[in-house]
């Protein structure tokens, strides 16, 4: 088993998640995931399309990167800026891990 690729994100100050383009086609071909919080990273999980429910990812450049508002779901004191993730085949999830500032 080899081991995951881990890519880049970026969470913005407003909350929205930047997701490239080749990695969302890849993974969320529907524009539509659930984030899910699981301890130190959160989980993004696609789903059948947007009938399922779900949060909708948005085009937001022609290259075709998609953005999320996820800051809802965050933990509070999760810090912005860049993330570290990597696809979880087993688990069928796209794993971010997070950072929080101190209280």
């Amino acid at each position: 088993m080899k081991a995951p690729v881990s890519v880049e994100l970026e969470l913005t100050e407003s909350g929205y998640l930047h997701i490239p383009a080749a990695l969302a086609q890849e993974h969320f071909p529907r524009d539509v995931l659930v984030v899910l919080p699981r301890g130190n990273e959160v989980w993004l999980l696609p789903t059948r399309g947007p009938e399922a429910g779900g949060l909708l990812l948005k085009q937001r450049n022609l290259k075709g990167d998609r953005s999320v508002l996820i800051w809802e779901v965050l933990p509070e004191g999760t810090s912005t800026g860049p993330k570290t993730a990597f696809w979880d085949e087993q688990q069928g999830a796209l794993r971010m891990a997070l950072t929080t500032t101190p209280q």
